[in-house]
């Protein structure tokens, strides 16, 4: 239950976290450099949670740049982000600071893992079902005694 409230609290802080950064600066903010992105890191492992938001707020970028490879109606993209979000932060719990790839390299597989596994569930079910219903007509047809070869063609 309440894995489910933090859940459905990061669902609705991202929500508003993207629509804050477009209001206030009509665009994302630009990636932290190098040594910015170790300091922060070392401060959010020393316990500020600031430096946590800091990293989001600073990667939403590219959360949209991974989403934008993966949308195909106009409607998907905030949705999209909105998973990709949700696999930002869990990148910036797990990520391993003593490794010599930088946090973008790292937090672009999370983001597109967030995006595809729910994309891949759905996808596979769809597939299922339209191809068992394919499956059904042809066998009905033959079963009535119909032309299967004029459908397969």
């Amino acid at each position: 239950m309440l894995c489910m409230l933090l859940t459905l609290l990061q669902f609705f802080a991202t929500k508003f976290l993207v629509l804050a950064l477009h209001l206030e600066a009509g665009s994302f903010p630009k990636p932290l450099s190098a040594r910015e992105e170790i300091e922060t890191f070392a401060a959010l492992r020393a316990g500020d949670r600031s430096a946590r938001e800091k990293i989001i707020r600073h990667n939403l970028r590219l959360v949209a740049h991974v989403a934008k490879k993966y949308y195909a109606q106009p409607g998907d993209q905030e949705d999209l982000i909105s998973i990709g979000t949700i696999g930002l932060m869990k990148a910036v719990d797990t990520f391993d600071t003593t490794r010599k790839a930088r946090f973008a390299t790292y937090a672009s597989r999370c983001i597109e893992n967030a995006i595809l596994t729910p994309a891949n569930a759905g996808r596979r079910i769809g597939t299922i079902s339209t191809a068992l219903g394919v499956v059904l007509v042809l066998f009905r047809v033959y079963r009535e005694g119909g032309p299967v070869d004029l459908i397969l063609r």
